[in-house]
């Protein structure tokens, strides 16, 4: 990328270009289109997220709030769908987010197997039962 699409990239970001956002986490350019959700509200390449919204879509909470959400689990709804779980690192709210078909696979199966790589209890315990 030369230094004039560079210099471009970060004014359209300063100035707010509606059909992307800057991840606050990794700083990967992320477009607002996404497959398989209508609003997109992380980053498909670290999964971290903002506080922007109290229901999807309605970007509420981004004057209250706008801090970082962490990525902290999936959970599967009865669908098979699996759905991000969030956790502002600002207020602490929780917020359910549907993951996009453009999502990176390992970290969402980082999340999904972390329960069973770092049990709360030690696994010698199994061993007893």
């Amino acid at each position: 990328m030369s230094r004039d699409q560079r210099n471009a990239s970060r004014r359209r970001h300063r100035h707010g270009d509606p059909g992307s956002f800057r991840c606050r986490n990794c700083g990967l350019d992320v477009s607002l289109e996404a497959p398989g959700t209508a609003h997109r509200n992380h980053c498909p390449t670290c999964l971290w997220s903002r506080h922007v919204d109290d229901k999807p879509g309605d970007r509420a909470a981004a004057d209250e709030c706008g801090a970082s959400m962490e990525p902290i689990a999936v959970c599967v709804r009865g669908s098979g769908e699996w759905v991000l779980v969030h956790r502002c690192s600002g207020c602490g709210t929780l917020h359910l987010n549907r993951t996009a078909g453009d999502d990176n696979p390992l970290p969402l199966v980082r999340l999904a197997v972390r329960p069973l790589a770092q049990p709360p209890f030690p696994l010698e315990w199994l061993a007893a039962i």
